[in-house]
């Protein structure tokens, strides 16, 4: 049975046939593999597995359509030919896992994807390479050209020098990556495979009574409010990781699906328009390059919180942040930086280039824009951040 029959309250979501979902661009697709799918609920990557899932993009690919592949499993294959290893939560041995089980990979992927004559790149990429605007720029470049020449690019996080990531157990297993590049290349689709069928309403595994959402017009805090916060013991992703890159990647202009990587044919079938886990439609237009980068979030140098009065301006009526609008000021930031607009109890809802740094916006968080020279002595602008400079989660 899908939500759609019996809404939430304040989904908003329409009335409409919950099988039916309306047309979605498969052209240039983005699919992420998860670790628990890759190696079906074992220690070790399932070839089994992995080659229906290549069989799937190798048609996708036939039919002419541009695929890139984000493809965790790495570490759960560098930690089965290592062997019994302790104390992989300590993040050296973690790398070390990557670092053997990256080559096991990408072997696995190359022999696959030449059963069907298909050439493989390796694409590693760190938080830090998409954060610096000239590195951005070549990855897209390079990934854009590998499509030209009919190349599907295997994507992972290079968790051997990427120790941020690796401690942080909240950056998704390759989910948030994922969102990247489909922002990155402009896909019309990202496709998130996992072991479950999408968004309910509880957890279908301990509540019979659960309910399937096929179609998420928004992900707003309605929506975030019913991912599960359990993670899987082979994976760093669950579902609010996964809501997290759906937020993403639809404020970017991709649409987004969440489905069960073990049903049969599944890319085939959504390629081909069967309605299969969730869709989240996009919450925007293709955005132009510069505000894609600023989407990732990874260049912020802080973040400004704002009233509701602020917030509801930013998000519903293409308006200026202005300093009245302004509670609170959060790291350290130079004018022209970066940074995060936060709401009620810190969700992020934009991201923009500031007016001001934040020693000054301490100075004027609150106050009326007529006040800002007065109190400076100087006086970049009305705006803390330009409804130009801004772009909307």
């Amino acid at each position: 049975m899908s939500v759609l029959d019996a809404p939430l309250p304040g989904m908003n979501l329409p009335s409409r046939d919950p099988d039916t979902w309306p047309s979605v661009p498969f052209q240039r697709v983005v699919v992420k593999f998860g670790t628990n799918l890759l190696t079906g609920g074992t220690d070790r990557l399932n070839l089994e597995t992995m080659a229906a899932l290549v069989g799937q993009l190798a048609r996708l690919h036939q039919e002419g359509r541009e695929v890139i592949v984000v493809s965790s499993g790495a570490v759960a294959a560098g930690r089965h030919r290592l062997g019994a290893v302790h104390g992989l939560q300590h993040t050296p041995l973690r790398q070390v896992c990557a670092a053997v089980g990256q080559s096991l990979l990408m072997e696995a992927y190359d022999q696959l994807f030449r059963w069907h004559d298909i050439t493989v790149a390796q694409t590693l990429v760190t938080k830090t390479d998409l954060a610096d605007r000239l590195s951005y720029l070549n990855a897209r470049t390079t990934l854009l050209s590998l499509m030209d020449l009919r190349v599907i690019s295997i994507v992972n996080e290079n968790d051997v020098v990427a120790v941020d990531e690796l401690e942080n157990a909240t950056f998704g297993d390759n989910d948030a990556l994922s969102a990247l590049i489909a922002n990155l290349v402009d896909a019309d689709v990202l496709v998130l495979l996992s072991d479950i069928n999408g968004l309910y309403t509880s957890d279908p595994a301990a509540d019979p009574s659960a309910l399937h959402i096929s179609l998420v017009p928004r992900v707003d805090a309605a929506i975030e409010q019913l991912a599960g916060k359990t993670v899987g013991a082979r994976s760093r992703g669950g579902m609010v990781a996964k809501l997290q890159a759906a937020r993403t990647a639809t404020a970017g202009g991709a649409a987004v699906i969440i489905a069960n990587g073990r049903e049969p044919g599944v890319l085939v079938k959504l390629a081909h328009g069967d309605a299969c886990g969730t869709l989240f439609l996009p919450s925007a237009s293709k955005v132009e390059s510069r505000k894609r980068w600023m989407l990732s979030g990874l260049s912020r140098r802080g973040s400004l919180a704002v009233d509701t009065g602020a917030a509801n301006a930013l998000t519903h009526q293409n308006r200026s942040l202005l300093p009245a609008g302004v509670v609170e000021v959060k790291g350290a930031f130079s004018r022209g930086d970066i940074v995060a607009v936060e709401a009620a109890e810190g969700r992020e809802i934009a991201y923009g280039i500031v007016n001001y740094s934040a020693e000054e916006l301490g100075k004027l968080a609150g106050l009326r824009s007529s006040e800002i020279e007065p109190v400076l002595g100087h006086h970049y602008g009305d705006e803390v951040i330009h409804r130009n400079n801004l772009v909307v989660l």
